[in-house]
């Protein structure tokens, strides 16, 4: 009976740190350059594929009704508050802990970058890198829930 509680206790919490690995969940994005909260983003994921969408914006300098004026695709002049910034990712095959295939806009300046994400520190934290062409820069997010 002790044996089977145990070994269940450690499949739930060993399913838990897994779980966690996801970058599934609400992430807090943190601007690079100026070190600030930018905005929580909340990562979901539908038939493998995985997609960000903002839900909020932490900077008070960040007008709630602004809009992706400098993108090129068809969220241009869409309001930012509920886009989806991060599309079409999917785990890789050889790191299970690396997502990668899509790409995301910064609606600043409406760049479209392909990307790479990867949750670090248990999941705490999630690397999320954008390139074009060989230059790239990484973002580190905060995971919120």
């Amino acid at each position: 009976m002790i044996k089977t509680t145990l070994a269940a206790s450690l499949l739930v919490f060993a399913g838990h740190a897994l779980a966690q690995m996801s970058p599934v969940g609400l992430w807090k994005t943190i601007d690079d350059d100026k070190k600030i909260e930018k905005s929580l983003v909340r990562i979901k994921e539908s038939n493998g594929v995985y997609s960000g969408t903002i839900e909020k914006f932490l900077d008070p300098t960040t007008k709630p009704d602004m809009l992706c004026e400098k993108c090129s695709d068809e969220r241009k002049d869409k309001p930012v508050l509920g886009m989806t910034i991060l599309r079409n990712l999917k785990q890789t095959a050889g790191d299970k802990n690396v997502y990668e295939g899509g790409d995301i806009v910064d609606p600043n300046d409406g760049k479209i970058y392909r990307t790479r994400l990867k949750p670090v520190e248990d999941g705490k934290k999630l690397e999320m890198r954008g390139y074009i062409g060989p230059f790239y820069r990484t973002q580190v997010w905060i995971r919120v829930e």
